[in-house]
């Protein structure tokens, strides 16, 4: 019975997550960035706290510190659990945009993040399955041009053009991971990609009272499948002592978009309050056509030492040059590079006395030559992302049969630049999550 209850309260909260990312699809915006604007948005990492705060590491992470850890970057690593995993989480954060010249502006955001499950099928295999978000897109900034009609000086006519976007991809997925031998592990993610992303470019004329302003809308409803693989092998040099070689992909993939393009006017009322939409002049949707994702490789290497110590280093690779978006015909991308570092060192996991003997505590950094490349002029520039990261993961009171434990993970970032008129962001993204090692699905036999 106790059993019973607890799974039916997870899956509560595993439904409410669920929900709240489904209906926030297209929707509403969790970050604000002006760089989300360019391609599918800004790329979630899809590490979860636990491994965020080592800098985000994933391809050659399973277990480490005694507790079975849930790692949706290489399902390979689903072959080395042995109980039931639940994984539950949220996100905030808080960013502040500079610019050369101009005011700073700071914007904070928060979304119920991701719910993940595991559990072993054999001794040494596991499925898995959850929601993640996969990108996402927020922005709003404004020009205006003064002189507009007629170019003379005297002239006091202004016109404003407003650019936003607002929208998020999530990422539904299930994977199976299992052994061959004591060393290798081997797996695979099928995942399901949807959500949509809206722009607008709107022009109004505030000194026109008679003026009826503008705006176009593009929206891009993005559907599809796409597939991760991973293998990690396991070199020992003692009994306590091992490093492990990983490596996963998100293989290259075709998803269904479609672009619909709304031209409509608009008119603000005496209170300054946005009229709805007085005239839409055309609405055109376009065919169905392929969005294509490219190949991302990711490549690391993890050493762990009597389940105090872990250290680890990756590397990975999109092939973000070949992203095709129907519909965008004035954006180039570049291929993305990013390096990871970071560990964990956790004093004493059974320490009986000393509480925090037995957290786990983590540093990283991460570095990100990401795929969205700015045309300035004549010249272009790479918008990089530069973060620290540090984490905790504090277990709570065990049960019979059960682990628990809160993981927190901050990255403390910056985004861009001031050079060439751009944009500089200064962020701290926060995410804490509920942990649970449960044998809920293990059958006992008695001697």
């Amino acid at each position: 019975m106790i059993k019973f209850t607890k799974l039916f309260i997870t899956f509560l909260l595993a439904l409410t997550v669920f929900q709240a990312r489904s209906q926030s699809t297209g929707t509403t915006s969790t970050t604000s960035s002006p760089y989300s604007q360019f391609g599918i948005g800004n790329l979630d990492r899809l590490a979860l706290p636990q491994t965020l705060g080592m800098g985000g590491l994933g391809a050659a992470i399973n277990n480490f510190s005694g507790y079975y850890n849930l790692n949706p970057v290489n399902p390979a690593s689903y072959g080395s659990l042995r109980l039931t995993i639940i994984d539950i989480g949220i996100y905030g954060n808080t960013t502040t945009l500079s610019q050369s010249g101009q005011p700073s502006q700071t914007n904070g955001n928060f979304r119920l993040d991701h719910v993940a499950f595991a559990f072993p099928i054999t001794k040494k295999s596991a499925i898995s399955f959850g929601l993640q978000p996969y990108s996402e897109m927020g922005y709003s900034y404004q020009t205006t041009k003064k002189n507009f009609g007629t170019g003379n000086v005297i002239d006091t006519n202004a016109v404003n053009n407003l650019y936003s976007g607002q929208g998020n991809l999530s990422k539904a997925y299930i994977g199976y991971g299992f052994g061959i031998g004591k060393h290798l592990l081997l797996g695979a993610n099928a995942s399901y990609i949807f959500g949509n992303l809206n722009q607008y470019a709107s022009t109004e004329m505030p000194t026109l009272s008679s003026a009826v302003d503008s705006r176009v809308q593009d929206t891009y409803a993005i559907r599809g499948a796409s597939y991760d693989i991973g293998a990690q092998y396991t070199i020992d040099f003692s009994d306590t002592k091992h490093l492990i070689l990983g490596y996963s992909a998100t293989l290259s993939s075709n998803l269904n978009s479609q672009h619909t393009n709304i031209v409509s006017q608009y008119t603000y009322d005496g209170s300054g309050n946005e009229n709805v939409a007085s005239d839409t002049l055309t609405e055109t949707k376009d065919p169905k056509a392929k969005l294509h994702l490219p190949y991302i490789g990711r490549y690391g290497l993890t050493f762990i030492s009597d389940n105090k110590f872990l250290i680890g280093a990756e590397f990975s690779q999109g092939n973000w040059s070949q992203l095709n978006i129907p519909g965008v015909t004035n954006q180039e991308y570049q291929n993305s590079r990013t390096y990871n570092l970071g560990g964990q060192f956790t004093p004493d996991a059974n320490a009986l006395s000393n509480y925090w003997a037995t957290v786990d505590y983590r540093l990283g950094v991460i570095y990100d030559q990401s795929y969205v490349d700015v045309q300035t002029g004549n010249s272009s520039t790479n918008i990089t992302d530069k973060a620290i990261t540090i984490g905790l993961g504090l277990p709570l009171r065990p049960g019979n049969a059960s682990y628990y434990k809160i993981n927190f993970a901050a990255e403390i970032g910056t985004r861009g630049t001031e050079a060439n008129g751009l944009v500089k962001e200064n962020y701290v993204n926060f995410h804490l999550s509920f942990s649970l090692n449960d044998r809920w699905f293990t059958k006992y036999k008695l001697d």
